[in-house]
Order: C-alpha cells, then structure tokens, then sequence
C-alpha cells in the first residue's frame, strides 16, 4: 500500500487529492511541524535525507518531491486519465507547468515567506518579489484562460501541483487581481476528492 508521509500545512496536501482522485488505497503517516519554528520535525529525515514532506512510499520505493510524486502516481496509476494528451504540443504544455509549478512559481510565494520574518529588514527586497509574484500569477491566468484546467476540460498532473501556488498566493495576499485562478481554486475545493482528502489529512490553512 502507498504510504504518505504528511506534513500538516503543506504540499503533501495536494498528493493526497491526487490519491483520492485516483481511488487508490493508502495509508498516512502523519506529522506536525514545530509549534515554534514551523519546520518539519527531525522524524522526516529516518524516511527522506532532505526531511521534507510530501514523501511517498510505494513497496520499496521511496519518492520526494512534489513534482516527481504526481508524475509517478499518474504514469503508474492513471496515466489515462491524468497524463498528457497524445499530440506534441499537448505533451511539452504538460510537462511545462508540471515543471513550472516548483521550478519558477513557487520561488517568490517562499521568499514572502521568509522575507515576512524579517521585518522592515526585507523592505529592499520586497517591491521585486512582488513584481516576480504579478508576473507568475498574470502568466497563469493568462494561460487558464476560459478553461476549467489549465490543459482542459479536467484536472491533469499539473493541476495536482499548480493548485498550491494557487492557495499560497491568496493566503499571502496577491490573490484579488485574478479572478479565473479564484474560480479555479473554487471549482478545485468543490471536488468531492478534493474535500475528502482535506477531512483525511487534517488542517490545512490554505484552502481559503
């Protein structure tokens, strides 16, 4: 049985939808970030080198990092359903966003992170991260579109990862000029997969 290695407000939410979204059995592991800090705890690091979570098992594999958990879940699982479509262009607009959720969006919404601890000290910085955040979140509206999915009529791998940016952004505040990416996160949240994964995994402050 697939285990889940979940940690309590983060990305391995959205695993957890694509597993209920797929109707595969599984099992989480659950774990609580320091009341303090809001680190992962040490316990993560016995399962994953890093000691992050999402981190999935699947018999004797062991597979971190959001994005190659939905590739591996949908190539194994539900390639038909959630995989690219057959042509070329279909194929590199997946595999772009699967990408572009971590490899450039995510970026900004984790330094608004940081940068919130520091006070006046992250003055300086903020106007660029600001402007990064405008430009990610105005390309994904742009590339949503009139569409329900960003490749389509239902979610797809890249959903499964784009809709934390998504989340993050809103919580952080730069939600209110994109009103296609508040619909998507509302048709998202209304998926009865979607909310069962939220009753599984427990609290999870993202979903606004």
């Amino acid at each position: 049985m697939i285990q889940v290695h979940h940690l309590n407000n983060s990305r391995s939410q959205r695993v957890l939808w694509l597993l209920e979204e797929l109707g595969l059995a599984y099992e989480i592991l659950p774990y609580a970030r320091d009341a303090e800090t809001q680190l992962a705890p040490a316990g993560l690091k016995a399962i994953h080198p890093l000691g992050k979570s999402p981190v999935i098992t699947d018999g004797d594999l062991v597979i971190a990092e959001s994005g190659a958990i939905v590739d591996y879940l949908v190539q194994t699982y539900g390639a038909a359903r959630f995989g690219p479509g057959p042509s070329t262009a279909e194929k590199v607009a997946y595999h772009h966003f699967l990408h572009f959720a971590e490899g450039s969006a995510m970026l900004p919404l984790m330094l608004t992170l940081y940068t919130s601890r520091l006070g006046d000290a992250a003055a300086p910085l903020m106007p660029r991260i600001r402007s990064e955040v405008a430009n990610h979140l105005g390309y994904m509206e742009a590339a949503l579109g009139d569409r329900p999915f960003f490749l389509g009529d239902t979610p797809r791998g890249p959903d499964f990862l784009l809709i934390f940016i998504v989340e993050l952004a809103r919580l952080f505040g730069y939600g209110e000029p994109y009103p296609r990416l508040a619909d998507y996160a509302r048709r998202i949240h209304d998926r009865p997969a979607y909310q069962a994964a939220i009753e599984k995994g427990g609290t999870y402050a993202f979903a606004l």
